[in-house]
């Protein structure tokens, strides 16, 4: 049996620093918005180059909050791909602002800088670039498209935990960024969790208020907010998890570079990596015509996969409401039809990767 993803191996290596960091909490009685999330906000800050991180409950409240923090709401519109995961069109729809969509490279399957002009409009307030399984976007020409039509850029980096681009980390080139702490994610919590980073001090200053109610100091409230709190023993697991998060993406690129050199004679197409960026390997996403039955064969035999993600955001019902019909998107929609997500993460056996390359070199659709 190879699963798709395992956790407890990387439990076991840190067990003594993880309980005693819990033990921390538990012994000081102070469970919301304590000294753990002020050490892990400045440490995350620091990791990343910025001048603020902001705890807050998941990913998607990250993307929502950042958002409202930085002026966008109802009546507005906010661009991202298709082929994103739900949560990222969540956090928009949660902003009050309406999700609009443009089609992704062929190559990254992150967002096309080519196609954002024809998806603005005079509502547009916003670009929501997805750094879709740790490899980042193309920013550059994306950022300079929201200066041309003075828009905010809140990158989504909920897969992008230590990515680069250009040399420099994911997270640190829009006017904000959103980060998940999923237990699955390269820097995961032990539930749910998420930070916004930014270096802009009144955007950080307003996450602090949202997230906590709209409170500016105790009892006293100047916005209408929410309650979406990074809890202190999520923090303190994430406080130990944090400086090894650089080993734990080194071994993802060794496991890449293996599956990409045994896989290379297959049927299956392999991710793209673009020159400019560095991913975190999140996810590894080969692409097969067969997909479907592909799964099958590999379920047979043991080995766990998942697709991320079947459905783009246009098809799935609660989106109904955009109007946009299939052929709309037309790269990503042939990509939710193709992608398969093959084991990934620090711990995996690198002689797993042969069992693997072995069982798709078989494969007969």
């Amino acid at each position: 049996m190879i699963p798709y993803v395992e956790l407890k191996t990387q439990f076991k290596a840190i067990e003594t620093e993880i309980r005693a960091a819990i033990d921390t909490v538990l012994e000081s009685g102070w469970f919301i918005l304590g000294e753990q999330v002020r050490a892990f906000e400045q440490e995350f800050a620091a990791y990343l180059g910025v001048e603020h991180a902001v705890g807050v409950a998941s990913g998607t409240d990250a993307i929502h909050l950042a958002l409202r923090a930085a002026g966008v709401g109802p009546g507005d519109e906010v661009i991202t791909a298709p082929n994103t995961c739900v949560p990222t069109v969540c956090g928009i729809a949660a902003s009050g602002a309406t999700p609009t969509l443009a089609d992704v490279d062929p190559g990254t399957l992150t967002l096309d800088p080519a196609k954002l002009d024809a998806a603005i409009t005079p509502r547009t307030r916003a670009i929501v670039p997805v750094h879709l399984y740790g490899h980042p976007c193309d920013m550059d020409p994306i950022l300079e498209v929201a200066r041309q039509h003075n828009l905010i850029v809140v990158e989504d980096c909920a897969q992008a935990h230590g990515a680069r681009y250009k040399g420099a980390l994911c997270g640190t080139f829009g006017h904000a960024a959103a980060f998940s702490f999923y237990p699955t994610k390269n820097l995961g919590a032990y539930g749910d969790g998420g930070a916004v980073s930014t270096s802009d001090a009144q955007i950080a200053e307003q996450v602090r208020r949202l997230r906590n109610y709209g409170e500016e100091h105790r009892y006293h409230h100047t916005v209408e907010g929410f309650n979406s709190r990074l809890d202190e023993i999520q923090a303190a697991v994430l406080r130990v998890k944090l400086p090894h998060l650089d080993a734990w993406n080194a071994a993802r690129v060794r496991l890449a570079g293996a599956y990409g050199e045994a896989l290379a004679e297959t049927s299956v197409a392999t991710p793209h990596l673009a020159p400019w960026a560095l991913p975190n390997h999140h996810l590894y996403v080969v692409r097969t015509r067969h997909r479907d039955a592909l799964q099958a064969q590999l379920k047979e035999l043991g080995i766990g996969t998942l697709i991320h993600y079947p459905v783009p955001i246009h098809l799935q019902g609660a989106y109904s409401h955009l109007g946009l019909q299939r052929g709309a998107f037309p790269v990503a929609e042939q990509a939710c039809g193709e992608v398969l997500s093959l084991p990934m993460y620090p711990e995996l056996q690198p002689d797993a990767i042969p069992i693997i390359a072995r069982a798709i070199a078989d494969f007969r659709p």
